[in-house]
């Protein structure tokens, strides 16, 4: 095992106890099994992604473990990272408490549902990855970087945000949780602020970004925005 692959598979693991940590403590049960099932999916499918681009595009896993608000070179990006950090955490501990205090009563199907939608998530991430070497964890543009075009990024111009979108507010309810929603109202917030800001980073610094905008109009939603 190379160097790349042991850094990335030994942060995938640390970072698997501290979502158990934060799923399980609040919730202050092992009989969660809304939380197994979501920490179990969640980590599944994260492995498989690493796995699959160690072996075939280990570049882009080297550029997703730059991440952070440390990893950002500008202060309003460091920003938006330290928020979109905290409205994470607030995300999950709010639904584990909602789910440990009896606050909302999720029905057991729509916990099921719910994670079918942070799965088809994850496959639209892993579509985005596999059509964008260069979709780094940072605000960057890298040198000879071209525009793409192709694939999801023909649909709309940020896939990897409107793949995580679904995700994340499909989260609540997976963990057996309502109010957990409130936070992930914020996620998206967050994650529609980080985009405009991309945005006005990749037309100013990404030759022909421009242009690609007035081609494929559409930011998340085709149609709509």
């Amino acid at each position: 095992m190379d160097d790349l692959s042991k850094r990335a598979l030994k942060g995938l693991a640390r970072f698997q106890v501290a979502l158990a940590l934060i799923i399980f403590l609040p919730a202050w049960s092992l009989t969660y099994w809304q939380g197994w099932l979501y920490w179990f999916l969640f980590g599944a499918a994260c492995f498989a992604l690493t796995l699959y681009f160690l072996r075939h595009d280990p570049s882009l896993v080297e550029r997703r473990m730059k991440a952070g608000p440390g990893a950002e070179t500008e202060p309003r990006q460091k920003l938006i990272m330290t928020v979109a950090s905290f409205s994470m955490v607030a995300l999950y501990l709010v639904s584990a408490l909602d789910y440990g205090l009896r606050w909302s009563h999720v029905p057991a199907v729509v916990s099921v549902i719910a994670n079918i939608f942070v799965l088809l998530g994850f496959a639209g991430i892993f579509w985005t990855f596999r059509e964008n070497a260069y979709a780094a964890a940072t605000v960057r543009v890298e040198r000879d970087q071209p525009v793409i075009s192709t694939g999801p990024y023909a649909l709309v111009r940020h896939p990897m945000y409107a793949a995580a979108l679904p995700l994340f507010v499909a989260t609540p309810p997976a963990l057996g949780s309502w109010y957990g929603l409130i936070p992930a109202l914020l996620v998206v917030t967050v994650i529609i602020w980080r985009l405009l800001e991309e945005e006005r980073h990749l037309a100013r610094d990404l030759p022909g970004y421009a242009e690609y905008r007035s081609t494929v109009p559409a930011r998340l939603v085709p149609g709509v925005w």
